[in-house]
């Protein structure tokens, strides 16, 4: 068994790294600080394709493999979970099931734009009763002769402030819960739509996150993404990819989490010597390593298993891989988190510290996209 990265994997890496450097590490505090839309580092970051990772390059991606799309989204979130999560979201969570199950037409007028970073998408899918039972959507979209009304509410909705569409799911025969769930391309502007602030979030501040008012509205027949009633399916496709993401995300903030701690081990002295040199840091070091390069192998493993779906790979290894990936790189990128607080101590605990946001930001990990909860439940189903 080989595991180092190819060339192209390796270079792509490389680069994402390089970019993170050089334009989102600096400004990741200040993002944090102000919870803005991170728009002009956004940009940057769709120049280097990771908008669309995945997506062909004859249809505006970057057409890399799924292992590279990991790789880029760790690179990312060791510098700033906030924009890994933007990248992640239009990626896994609506250009990919466009580039899946979108009709042409659909494709033409989203999936370029969306994979050059030009349109940003948003992905409406839990609501107020509807966040782990995602399958109880009480938002209903009703048909009538001229197309379908939309009506409902939709929470938490990542990208939202900033997108150009949104892929939101509605009931559209209710009562049947994922049964009669089906998928809508939305473009941001339709009329009844309406945005309003989701609130203060702990970490992760910066994703856009609105809640989504829907009031009678009106979209064609031509908005709906695959076949009616098929809306969980994708929605469930979607996020077998996004947990892949979140697990690199996860990854990504854990490792930044080890660094600041190993840094600080290696220069802060108590005793007359550095703290690196007691076997109480050092045990903390070796198992935030260990938990890290663990949840490493596991994530790639997921993106692999993801990469090669359509290569005799089953959906049930794509599901478990996912979420195995998803729940223990969470929970160890906690961990590490934790423990790099312990080791700087006051110096981590401080509001402002690098340290202090990566706590933060890494308990997102747990919740969203399936929390660690949902994760055990799926894993459990499918070995059983």
């Amino acid at each position: 068994m080989r595991l180092e990265l190819n060339p192209a994997q390796l270079a792509f890496q490389q680069q994402v790294a390089a970019f993170t450097a050089a334009e989102v590490a600096p400004r990741a505090a200040a993002i944090d600080e102000s919870g803005a839309f991170p728009r002009e580092v956004i940009a940057a970051a769709a120049k280097l394709g990771l908008m669309g990772v995945t997506i062909p390059a004859d249809q505006g991606g970057a057409g890399r493999d799924y292992v590279s799309y990991a790789l880029g989204v760790e690179a990312l979130a060791r510098a700033s979970a906030v924009v890994a999560v933007i990248a992640a979201v239009n990626n896994s969570l609506v250009a990919e099931p466009l580039a899946q199950f979108g009709s042409d037409a659909q494709k033409d007028r989203w999936l370029r734009a969306l994979a050059s970073g030009s349109a940003i998408g948003a992905f409406a899918l839990s609501e107020e009763h509807a966040g782990s039972d995602a399958a109880n959507q009480q938002s209903v979209a009703r048909l009538d002769e001229n197309g379908y009304v939309l009506s409902g509410r939709k929470v938490w909705v990542a990208n939202a402030e900033v997108a150009t569409v949104l892929i939101i799911f509605a009931a559209t025969q209710p009562g049947l819960r994922g049964r009669g769930v089906s998928a809508f391309l939305v473009p941001a502007d339709t009329p009844g739509l309406t945005l309003t602030s989701s609130g203060e979030s702990l970490g992760v501040r910066g994703l856009g996150c609105m809640d989504v008012a829907l009031d009678d509205v009106r979209v064609g027949t031509d908005a709906l993404l695959g076949a009616p009633g098929e809306g969980f399916r994708i929605a469930l496709w979607a996020l077998v990819g996004g947990r892949v993401a979140i697990a690199a995300q996860a990854l990504g903030v854990g490792q930044a989490a080890l660094d600041e701690a190993l840094a600080y081990a290696k220069t802060h002295e108590a005793f007359g010597q550095p703290i690196g040199n007691y076997q109480a840091i050092q045990w903390m070091l070796a198992d935030m390593a260990t938990d890290l390069d663990a949840a490493r192998m596991l994530t790639l493993k997921a993106a692999d298993t993801r990469g090669r779906r359509n290569e005799g790979v089953s959906s049930e290894a794509v599901i478990v891989d996912s979420s195995m990936a998803k729940l223990f790189a969470s929970e160890a990128a906690h961990r590490a988190a934790d423990k790099a607080m312990q080791i700087l101590a006051s110096r981590g605990y401080r509001r402002g510290s690098v340290v202090e946001r990566l706590f933060r930001d890494v308990r997102a990990t747990e919740i969203y996209q399936g929390t660690s909860e949902v994760q055990r439940m799926v894993i459990a189903e499918h070995i059983l």
